[in-house]
């Protein structure tokens, strides 16, 4: 058996922008950094970051863009997908990203817009009881309920790729 599911809760590094493709589907692409905290062997406190290529489809790519900022809390659940291409020097590419499945804002900060965009919360649905949920309210506490934005999506074909 095969499995490719990536979970990531970080922040958004930039604000997101909505583009579409040939066939007019709506398509988001941004990055989130997570951190990593450790202690080295000789206590001394270390800190690595790295920053992940998303890609969003469809109404979740529209909701991104619309919601997410610069610096806000986000879920990404979603697959590893690696591309490769030859640019116009004929030179080769290649980018790894994470084409989102399942999206999930995170709270809003206490100033209102700031890191986590004006939605509207709503509680958060029985099934993200006991999943990655549950991990990130160990992080700490949360002001608000964060909604899930679950969409069934038709598949996505090669054509309607923007690049």
């Amino acid at each position: 058996m095969n499995l490719n599911k990536v979970f990531i809760i970080g922040r958004v590094t930039s604000d997101v922008s909505l583009k579409a493709t040939a066939t007019n589907q709506p398509v988001s692409n941004f990055s989130v950094a997570t951190n990593r905290v450790w202690k080295d062997k000789s206590g001394a406190k270390q800190e690595s970051t790295e920053f992940h290529n998303i890609v969003v489809w469809g109404r979740q790519a529209e909701i991104a863009s619309q919601f997410l900022t610069k610096g806000a809390m986000v879920m990404i659940e979603g697959r590893l997908q690696t591309r490769s291409w030859k640019d116009t020097n004929d030179q080769n590419h290649k980018i790894t990203e994470i084409v989102c499945e399942n999206i999930q804002l995170g709270p809003r900060s206490a100033g209102g817009n700031a890191g986590g965009g004006s939605y509207t919360p709503r509680a958060a649905s029985p099934k993200a009881k006991g999943t990655a949920m549950d991990a990130l309210d160990t992080m700490g506490d949360l002001e608000e309920a964060i909604p899930e934005i679950s969409l069934d999506e038709a598949e996505i074909k090669p054509e309607d790729l923007p690049f």
